[in-house]
């Protein structure tokens, strides 16, 4: 089921948090509790995607993009995720989450999101999201107008632009 009530308190925790600027960092703490882990006591892949997406729905509010996609009616959508897993998150660590905007293609929009613990990133996410309506897809030049943001994007970094490229060449659909 998914954790409501947390992504609630999320949203009432950041309520008074100034806006950001649309590629700076949101930071949020986190507990690792104990309906969080797996049969080996740490945190379990899928709640850490749950986590995760706490994270980028506070940012879409602190960058202003949440009340421009109510207006228009759209939603968002993951349409793709890359994860490293590298350090274990234990029952009750204490983790901090970065989220931030990296850019966006014609259809995508990108997120980098990361959890340390201490000094130490335990994961890592690149998010590729999309913002839809009743049609479709909705053209990401026609998003950044609505937001009154640049109409291109930074360029990807390198690595972010190789993943798109490796995706595109990615069977669909899948041959199992």
């Amino acid at each position: 089921m998914y954790p409501l009530l947390r992504l609630a308190k999320e949203f009432w925790v950041h309520r008074n948090a100034p806006d950001l600027g649309l590629f700076e960092t949101h930071v949020s703490c986190h507990r690792c509790w104990p309906h969080d882990v797996d049969i080996w006591m740490e945190l379990n892949n899928g709640r850490t995607l749950t986590l995760y997406d706490f994270g980028r729905l506070v940012l879409f509010r602190r960058i202003g993009i949440a009340p421009i996609m109510r207006a228009h009616g759209w939603t968002g959508t993951v349409a793709g995720v890359s994860v490293r897993y590298r350090r274990r998150v234990r029952m009750f660590d204490r983790i901090e989450m970065r989220t931030r905007l990296v850019g966006w293609d014609a259809r995508f929009v990108y997120i980098e999101q990361g959890m340390w613990r201490d000094d130490t990133c335990t994961s890592h996410v690149l998010v590729r999201t999309a913002i839809t309506d009743r049609a479709g897809m909705v053209p990401t030049d026609e998003v950044a107008r609505a937001a009154g943001a640049p109409h291109q994007s930074p360029p990807l970094p390198a690595w972010i632009a190789a993943w798109c490229q490796a995706e595109a060449s990615r069977p669909w659909p899948p041959v199992l």
